[in-house]
């Protein structure tokens, strides 16, 4: 992918020191941009205080680290105070089952959030794009073979309906006040430092010589995209002129089971441990599987990485972070 665009561009990063987040604002580094990493943690005037993460190696690259609640309303004055060309809003309580037990903190986390980043937005005259994150989950139950934009919304957890809030508040502000604003709705991604979700939980305990913990049957499906990937999708929803007022699904168009997923990686440790099956975890969408032809007629967009060589790629890091 051309980087050219984002060179000396001023960019607002929000869950900069998350999963997704930290591979995003470490692109837009290396591509040159000027990034303005918000990550979680609490800010009052004149200081700010919080633990870095996994962007400890930026910290010296990056233009400015802000420490906020974005739920705050002090979120939308530290937007326009950063001036920034364009905003990528990634931060979120995205682990579903959390959201059982926490609803109102992950709407508050969730929609009140975009909300504060949209009144930001509302407030920069000269602001490129506002990249919102969606999510697969706001689909819910699948009605067709593979999920298109066009889908009804029907979440099944807390966690999904407060996405669905902040996927059409970002909608109405690009039609009531004209935002430069794309959704991005990305299908399951994983690779290195995803602490969370089947993947990674998968290969830390096999590692561990744990066998895997499966819910339901293990047929339940997933459409998986690598993390590289996933931040070359970032990338265009917050570059390309087509993407604005846009709503976008980014996945590989294949979906693998929760079975194969444990299996290949079982396999892939050389390990003859066997899956453990558990009660079905409740409100789980049996299967996910993403409709990307409108990325592929808008940009071009393709997954270049395989699940295997993803799921490989993915267990050397792990095993080179516990030095296997």
């Amino acid at each position: 992918m051309d980087l050219s665009f984002w060179r000396n561009k001023r960019v607002i990063v929000t869950g900069a020191d998350g999963f997704m987040g930290s591979h995003l604002a470490e692109k837009l580094v290396e591509a040159g941009s000027e990034v303005i990493a918000f990550v979680r943690g609490t800010s009052v005037v004149g200081t700010s205080r919080c633990q870095l993460r996994n962007i400890t190696h930026l910290e010296r690259s990056l233009e400015k680290i802000v420490a906020v609640d974005i739920a705050s309303p002090d979120t939308v004055a530290l937007v326009v105070q950063c001036r920034p060309d364009i905003i990528f809003h990634l931060a979120a309580i995205a682990y579903v089952p959390y959201s059982f037990k926490h609803p109102m903190e992950v709407h508050h986390v969730n929609c009140t959030g975009t909300l504060n980043l949209l009144e930001g937005a509302r407030q920069l005259p000269g602001l490129y794009r506002l990249v919102v994150t969606s999510s697969s989950e706001v689909y819910g139950g699948t009605l067709t073979d593979r999920i298109s934009e066009e889908h009804p919304l029907n979440p099944t957890s807390p966690y999904a309906a407060s996405k669905v809030a902040a996927d059409r508040y970002a909608y109405s502000y690009f039609k009531t006040y004209d935002l430069p604003i794309s959704i991005i709705r990305p299908f399951n991604y994983y690779g290195p430092r995803h602490t969370y979700d089947v993947i990674p939980k998968f290969i830390d305990m096999v590692l561990a010589g744990q066998a895997p913990t499966i819910y339901g049957t293990g047929e339940q499906s997933r459409d998986f995209t690598y993390v590289s990937d996933m931040v070359n999708a970032f990338l265009l929803m917050g570059s390309h002129p087509k993407a604005v007022g846009e709503t976008v699904n980014f996945g590989t168009g294949k979906d693998f089971t929760v079975k194969y997923i444990a299996e290949t990686i079982i396999k892939i440790f050389n390990s003859d441990l066997m899956p453990v099956y558990v009660e079905k975890r409740a409100a789980e969408v049996d299967r996910l599987c993403c409709d990307a032809r409108k990325a592929f007629q808008l940009f071009g967009w393709q997954p270049a990485i395989t699940i295997e060589k993803g799921l490989e790629l993915n267990v050397e890091y792990v095993k080179g972070l516990a030095g296997v």
